[in-house]
């Protein structure tokens, strides 16, 4: 395809005529022409072309990674581009380029996830929140001491009463909202505390925090923005380690089917305890903590630590596996393995907003081949 059919193709797109299998053409050129081209966009042309896009695409060439955003038309083309969120991988390998460009064949479109929860309260009664108007109060817990409400943006919220007693240590009502598949939700906690919950997720909290310590129980992923409150620090307990902060803004990614939990610090100062270790964290950093082994400490980029949080996906030279199982909860798919694709890996990303197909579509442009049926997709290498 030449740059006049590419240009061609950009005009439907604008005009919303642009079909799935033109739009598949569009991707697969475009990805070809970035990944052939020297040339940059400056620092200062990419944030005036996209203010969303705050990292640049990384392009393997043998074991090097480099940054590409080549002008493969015009300024306003490349906005045109950018705000479609197309998906982009780049496969990391220490061989040689890509030769070939293929495009998945049409998969049945199955849809992103979106805000859905379930809150259990004290008494064992399940809420449905999407079912929930942000006008209801949802319930009283703590003989009416506490009332859980759900604000006009959907978000759940806990009132205490000005006349409660907060003094007392013992009795008080847990509450714990889940995610299912496909689903996230966020949560102000009596003490202020803002928690994004992500798919398959649960947290378990007091409906007030009484006592000396401010204690959740976390299951899951979740990003925390702690109220400051040097009298209570906030503990955060999951498997395999325990957090205290003071207030500070941070992400715990523990889900049981993953070998490792991690502990992302975007601000403040967190320790994090694991059996008889403890290390503190700095802003940038993350733990890693595996069976048996030491607390690891790295720099990592905390945009795609908090990318969900976001409404993305964003990838940082991570390997095929964890990839999909971010996509098998968030689509609620079941993804089965055919031949070995542990040296693949992938930095990239795209909105958490868009149908599995466009996913699959990009993500083939690596060599990486699927087959779709139903809800089960099988991976080829």
């Amino acid at each position: 395809m030449n740059e006049t059919e590419f240009l061609e193709l950009l005009k439907k797109y604008q005009n919303d005529t642009l079909s799935n299998e033109d739009r598949g053409k569009l991707d697969a050129w475009y990805l070809h022409k970035a990944s052939n081209s020297k040339r940059q966009l400056s620092e200062y042309e990419l944030a005036d072309s996209y203010e969303h896009l705050k990292s640049r695409l990384p392009l393997a060439q043998k074991t090097k990674v480099i940054n590409i955003w080549p002008r493969v038309a015009a300024a306003a083309s490349i906005i045109v581009l950018l705000s479609a969120g197309i998906f982009y991988f780049v496969k990391l390998e220490t061989a040689a380029k890509q030769e070939n460009i293929q495009i998945v064949e049409k998969a049945k479109e199955i849809a992103p996830g979106g805000n859905r929860g379930i809150l259990t309260l004290s008494n064992g009664k399940q809420i449905i929140l999407s079912d929930i108007s942000s006008k209801d109060i949802i319930a009283k817990e703590d003989q009416d001491e506490v009332t859980i409400k759900m604000d006009a943006n959907g978000v759940i919220t806990y009132v205490i009463n000005p006349d409660a007693d907060t003094s007392k240590e013992n009795g008080n009502s847990f509450n714990t909202l889940s995610t299912p598949t496909g689903g996230q939700y966020n949560i102000v906690l009596a003490d202020g505390t803002k928690v994004f919950l992500n798919a398959v997720s649960s947290i378990k909290y007091p409906t007030q925090f009484n006592g000396d310590q401010r204690v959740v129980e976390l299951e899951g992923e979740a990003y925390f923005e702690v109220a400051k409150d040097k009298s209570k620090p906030f503990i955060v307990k999951s498997d395999k380690q325990t957090i205290e902060v003071l207030g500070t803004h941070f992400n715990v990614h523990a889900y049981n089917n993953e070998a490792a939990v991690k502990t992302t610090l975007l601000e403040g100062s967190v320790a994090v305890s694991s059996k008889n270790q403890k290390a503190i964290l700095k802003p940038g950093q993350q733990s890693n903590i595996s069976d048996n082994a030491k607390i690891a400490i790295r720099e990592v980029d905390t945009e795609a630590a908090i990318a969900w949080k976001n409404g993305r996906f964003k990838f940082d030279n991570a390997d095929l596996k964890s990839v999909m199982k971010q996509l098998e909860r968030w689509y609620g798919i079941k993804v089965e393995y055919r031949g070995d694709v542990s040296d693949v890996r992938f930095n990239g990303g795209t909105f958490r907003n868009k149908n599995l197909s466009e996913v699959l579509k990009v993500l083939e442009l690596s060599n990486i081949k699927f087959k779709v049926e139903g809800k089960t997709i099988t991976v080829y290498p």
